[in-house]
């Protein structure tokens, strides 16, 4: 017979998981979550893009126009007219001379309509334009 001694011979395999530093870190990461997705989300209105494989990037800009279905007008997320885009537009050349207009329009809105609110941006000394399409796959 053996003597078994006393130092410790431990054979036993440790089978439990602490699991508390692993909640602790998820906790964490859903707290930056929570914290940071009200400022990725920007506000927007509901625009049926037209498609194109060739969009490149834009860089934000002050004037984000949005031209809907039934022909109302947005720009930067508020509700617009000709004439207050106008305004606001000549503004900013004033401030920022290299200001972009991005025009974002419903498929379904004439050409016309288009052309006829680059023009509007252009005549109060817009140079730089691009519209808004959606990237398809």
């Amino acid at each position: 017979m053996g003597m078994k001694s006393s130092h410790g011979d431990n054979d036993e395999a440790i089978s439990d998981i602490n699991v508390v530093p692993l909640v602790d870190i998820i906790l964490v990461v859903l707290i930056i979550f929570m914290v940071t997705a009200p400022m990725i989300m920007k506000p927007s209105i509901n625009v049926n893009l037209p498609k194109a494989a060739s969009g490149d990037q834009t860089t934000p800009s002050l004037l984000n126009i949005s031209i809907s279905v039934g022909g109302k007008l947005n720009l930067n997320g508020s509700a617009s007219d000709e004439q207050s885009i106008q305004t606001k537009a000549q503004q900013e050349v004033g401030k920022n001379p290299d200001i972009q207009a991005v025009i974002a329009a419903d498929k379904d809105v004439p050409h016309g309509t288009v052309v006829h609110m680059i023009d509007l941006v252009k005549s109060v000394g817009v140079k730089k334009f691009a519209i808004s399409i959606e990237k398809s796959k």
